[in-house]
């Protein structure tokens, strides 16, 4: 028998978890007979893969020869780049695939399924749903003085950077990356949206540095992709403008984005956040969006490259008094009027909700509003608003939600059905464990997953990460206990009825309810006296509801209609209006945080009957953090009730204690 090496599997550095891909993950491979049939580097992965495996576990790799075989992964024509068909018929498994990336994540299908996938006889062909599954890094190659290294990363420093470079050991970061090619992610961007002046230099200079990143995904099926600043003809270009009509700037890009491709062959395109929070952008020459997206857009045209321009574009210098300008209005009137101005290799970033990754949204408008321009939905794997990788916060039901939604109602396609892609903004750092919190790394997984298929269900995808990540299989029922419904229990004890923010203004982490109302960020809740909420509504308000389609335009119109997890963030009601439950608002505000308090504290004690079965220093980690969790919820029950409270006069009707 004569094995081919492929590639190696990364090793991982003393002490470093390796995630959902244990050893025992690929014991049902490993132990069998496989061939692996093909050349390219991602055969090349996938071989590496199976001698990692069959040495690990005593099965063989067979290159040749008449042996009865449990496992083939061979090339086929026909079917997309990423799809693969993957079956079982006569005592053999096999995964087919058309290119290398295919043939790679069927591989993965296989993992995921286990000793399922080498009994009975079964079928399945399967291509993603989405073309673009990206994950955006906000990493800084210096350490920032106020966000850190990584901007709202809960989970240590940068894998990429160190010491103010790409960092001179790559080893982690192939590690990564063959978790990334496991779930589907295809696109990854290196660096912060908030492009600062070492992070300009990737560009330029520091391009080497960014193609060894780039070297290192590409096995994995991931192409690199850079967030570059808007003004770099002027920072690090020297020229005397960045106006996207001016010709020497057209230049500029044109070079620059060529020598980029010299050195990156494969390289994705860049990520633009431009007249956003103080960033430059078009604005400054007279110039719109579109401008600005076509000029990088044509520059990266005859390299196959791609712009995402983020749409997260609003006034953060908002005079709080001033109760008609609405933020959540602003993706939507500076966007909607450009449609068909884009280039076709122009995608439009769209955060999921018009505010900005809250725990409960709508929509954003914008994501109906240009038919004619390629959209990719963006949301955020760290949790920047959602406990901060300190409180398990589950999030995939979360962009389930997103993804099924109609925006056009029932005869309508879903949100899902309308992208061009799905971003996230990524969650991992140099954290031993990836994510800080090691429960977190669920969210992650499930990203992938479901921007590889949308319609997997949350309790699958979960169940999914379970199996793969912890061998003792009689721990899924309190896992799903303990993460299946936390993003609603986190939902709770917060923010109420939509209304969104209430946190610790700067570091976004625990209650502060009135931390932004005077602030010019246009992060209000309005509470007073009499009632809560903001007035959105077309008749009496800021008009927001009228930037849906119908049904939705009518649905939110009106408090009867509008759902009531969404009421405040539509309408000022007063505490004594009735929702569907036949609760007050107050008496909701009040009921749903006592509850939500208590579900972390259930949560804390089932995760306590776990001890023997998970790894103790993962059990140990998980238990101090849940401990952090249940007296940050308390903190955030007790000052939003006593809060309401004081603010309505309204005490609770179960006497329960309001400070």
């Amino acid at each position: 028998m004569n094995e081919s090496p492929g590639r190696p599997v990364p090793p991982l550095p003393p002490g470093v978890d390796p995630a959902w891909l244990p050893a025992f993950a690929l014991r049902p491979v490993g132990s069998r007979r496989v061939r692996v049939v093909g050349t390219g580097p991602l055969v090349d992965t996938v071989r590496g893969e199976v001698v990692a495996a069959v040495r690990e576990h005593g099965g063989h790799l067979v290159d040749d020869g008449p042996v009865d075989l449990d496992l083939v992964c061979a090339p086929e024509t026909g079917g997309g780049p990423e799809a693969f068909t993957a079956a079982r018929a006569a005592a053999t498994t096999t995964v087919r695939a058309a290119e290398g990336a295919g043939l790679l994540y069927g591989f993965h299908h296989v993992v995921r399924l286990g000793e399922a996938a080498f009994t009975g006889t079964w079928s399945t062909t399967a291509a993603p749903r989405q073309a673009i599954r990206m994950l955006d890094h906000w990493d800084n190659v210096d350490v920032h003085p106020v966000m850190g290294q990584v901007e709202r990363g809960y989970a240590g420093g940068s894998l990429f950077y160190a010491d103010g470079g790409v960092r001179a050991d790559l080893g982690r970061v192939a590690a990564y990356a063959r978790l990334l090619g496991s779930i589907g992610i295809n696109r990854v961007c290196l660096n912060n949206v908030n492009v600062h002046r070492t992070e300009a230099r990737l560009l330029t200079d520091l391009l080497p540095d960014v193609a060894r990143l780039a070297d290192v995904f590409r096995p994995y099926g991931v192409r690199a992709h850079l967030s570059v600043s808007f003004a770099a003809p002027i920072t690090v270009g020297g020229l005397a403008t960045a106006d996207p009509l001016d010709p020497e700037v057209r230049e500029w890009w044109a070079r620059t984005t060529a020598a980029v491709h010299a050195a990156i062959p494969d390289f994705g395109g860049y990520v633009v956040k431009a007249d956003s929070e103080g960033q430059p952008g078009p604005f400054a020459y007279g110039r719109d969006h579109a401008d600005g997206a076509n000029l990088l857009a044509r520059a990266l045209k005859p390299f196959g490259g791609t712009v995402f321009w983020r749409a997260f574009v609003y006034n953060h210098r908002q005079d709080w008094r001033d109760r008609s300008t609405d933020r959540a209005r602003a993706a939507h009137d500076h966007f909607s009027p450009l449609d068909r101005r884009f280039d076709d290799n122009v995608v439009l970033q769209v955060k999921h909700g018009p505010l900005d990754f809250q725990t409960r949204e709508p929509l954003s408008p914008v994501i109906a509003a240009m038919p004619s321009t390629r959209l990719a939905v963006e949301v955020q794997v760290t949790q920047e608003y959602t406990g901060q990788q300190k409180h398990v916060c589950h999030l995939v039901p979360h962009w389930r939600e997103v993804l099924s939604f109609r925006p056009w109602g029932e005869e309508g396609g879903t949100v899902a059905d309308t992208a061009a892609g799905v971003v996230a903004v990524a969650n991992v750092g140099d954290s031993p464990v990836w994510t800080g919190h090691p429960l977190a790394q669920a969210n992650l997984f499930g990203f992938g997953r479901l921007a590889w298929d949308d319609r997997l269900s949350a309790e699958d995808v979960l169940d999914e990460w379970i199996g793969l990540t912890f061998e003792d299989r009689t721990v899924r029922d309190a896992l799903h206990q303990v993460m299946g419904d936390s993003w609603r229990t986190y939902e709770r004890y917060t923010a109420p009825l939509g209304v969104g923010f209430m946190v610790r203004p700067g570091d976004h982490y625990g209650p502060d309810v009135d931390g932004y109302e005077y602030s010019p960020w246009g992060t209000y809740h309005f509470a007073d006296r009499d009632g809560v909420g903001v007035d959105r509504t077309r008749a009496t308000g800021t008009g927001f509801t009228g930037q849906f389609p119908r049904p939705w335009s009518d649905v939110y119109e009106s408090p009867d209609t509008c759902p009531d997890e969404l009421l405040l963030f539509f309408h000022h009601v007063p505490y004594g209006h009735v929702l569907r439950s036949g609760s007050t608002v107050v008496q909701h505000v009040y009921d749903t945080h006592f509850a939500g308090r208590d579900e972390v504290h259930r949560m804390a004690l089932i995760w306590a009957t776990l001890r023997g079965r998970i790894p103790a220093d993962t059990f140990e980690r998980v238990t101090e953090l849940l401990r952090e969790q249940l007296r940050c919820a308390t903190e955030w029950r007790d000052q939003v009730n006593t809060y309401f409270w004081r603010k309505s006069g309204v005490p609770d009707a179960r006497g329960r204690t309001l400070y």
